[in-house]
């Protein structure tokens, strides 16, 4: 792939005197621009008592300002031909707008209204807590999500800051009162975690002048002490762990250690996701089900956040499989800590990630959640020529060395979900017996 031929967009960062920092990347040709403000702070700030306030807190700033009622802020986004929306991670929260270049400022005060001016009524709390619960409930229904989530909490451990669901239990929102909501909000949502980020048809100076007028009649009185992040290592031994379930299928996830988001290794983990788990092509995928047919769904995924990270493979497949499949996982991600990636294997991987990359930047909003991660885990725009370049620089004895890192079975979360009968449950705990 030419790499000389990979655009580089001018990139601004202004900081306001408030501590908002605002930042946008001007994409030539796009017709669309699309603006977040991200916190930076997610679910792993909260409390065991405010576990899946952050997600909460994003339903309720849609549900009616100063100005204006929750029906008048979607007819109103509608009007403009715009979209609106948000979401919520373990380390930002995220709320953004997509519009024509000509609707930018419009757009703009109804997204910095919401943020700003909110006022979170009784009776929109509790009728939001009720779609939350729901929201909850839909997970819980479906076994794939739910044995992600259980799998990710089981590895984290209750201990770390990681270790929670982000929609939260169903006691904590249940229980979570007005006066919390907004002690969190103030705690949380301060200037300098503040960023507002855009991407597309913008001019950085008409942004940055919406912004500061908009963020200057902002309400920021509470100044925090920083919460610091655990000190984590790997268990000492491997978990395994069973969820019976009456379901078709037996489903299993393997967790181990990944990276963080800003390390060194970054790019040899999306090489070796792609190579074990992230396509048509991929071992797993070649191994599990198109050579033995055991699985129709088969994946790797990585995990990485600002301290840590986790990786982990995924399987569906009947009961009386379930033993050969975990077999095989467990051997393919030994497999790799043992014999050197085939060059001509790496390179076709390689060129996958990057065409992955590359193609997922056909959109102002691809453009805009690049540059706000760019700028939470490395304080700065991470050319994307310099990313492809990393990929390239990826070689069969460094991503050796971190498989060799982060595949140890002494360290790795075992879960199941569904039927497992008593002998396949002794044969994988045996496996894995130390």
């Amino acid at each position: 792939m030419n790499q000389t031929r990979i655009q580089s967009y001018d990139t601004q960062r202004t900081i306001l005197t408030n501590g908002v920092s605002v930042i946008s990347q001007t994409i030539p040709g796009m017709h669309t621009v699309t603006v977040g403000i991200w916190v930076k702070n997610g679910a792993r700030s909260e409390s065991p008592n405010e576990y899946g306030i952050a997600h909460f807190i994003e339903h309720l700033l849609f549900k009616g300002t100063t100005r204006r009622t929750a029906r008048t802020i979607t007819r109103e986004i509608d009007s403009l031909g715009a979209v609106i929306n948000a979401f919520t991670s373990y380390e930002y929260v995220c709320y953004y707008a997509k519009c024509l270049q000509h609707a930018l400022h419009p757009v703009m005060d109804v997204l910095c209204d919401l943020f700003l001016h909110s006022t979170f009524p009784l009776d929109e709390i509790e009728r939001e807590r009720g779609v939350v619960l729901q929201e909850i409930h839909m997970r819980d229904d479906s076994p794939e999500e739910a044995l992600h989530d259980q799998l990710h909490v089981a590895f984290w451990g209750e201990e770390h800051q990681l270790g929670h669901h982000i929609l939260g239990p169903e006691q904590n929102i249940r229980t979570l009162d007005r006066e919390a909501i907004l002690a969190y909000r103030s705690r949380l949502y301060q200037p300098e975690d503040i960023m507002v980020v855009a991407a597309g048809a913008v001019d950085h100076q008409a942004l940055t002048t919406i912004v500061d007028q908009a963020f200057s009649q902002g309400n920021f009185e509470c100044v925090r002490s920083r919460s610091e992040m655990h000190d984590w290592t790997l268990p000492a031994s491997p978990r395994i762990i069973h969820h019976g379930r009456d379901i078709g299928q037996t489903l299993v996830g393997i967790a181990t250690k990944g990276c963080p988001a800003s390390a060194a290794e970054r790019f040899d983990m999306l090489v070796l996701n792609a190579l074990l788990g992230g396509g048509m092509s991929s071992r797993l995928f070649e191994e599990i089900r198109e050579k033995r047919g055991l699985a129709y769904s088969v994946y790797s995924y990585a995990s990485s956040f600002a301290d840590a990270g986790m990786f982990g493979v995924y399987a569906g497949t009947a009961p009386d499989t379930l033993g050969k499949t975990v077999a095989i996982m467990r051997d393919e991600m030994k497999r790799i800590t043992i014999d050197a990636v085939p060059l001509d294997e790496l390179h076709s991987t390689k060129e996958q990630v990057k065409g992955r990359i590359l193609m997922s930047l056909e959109s102002s909003d691809s453009y805009m959640t690049r540059l706000a991660r760019s700028y939470r885990y490395f304080d700065k725009a991470m050319p994307l020529a310099q990313v492809l370049d990393g990929i390239d620089q990826v070689t069969p004895d460094s991503l050796q060395s971190l498989a060799q890192l982060c595949f140890n079975p002494h360290g790795y979360t075992i879960m199941t979900m569904g039927p497992v009968d008593a002998e396949t449950r002794r044969v994988i705990e045996a496996d894995y017996e130390l």
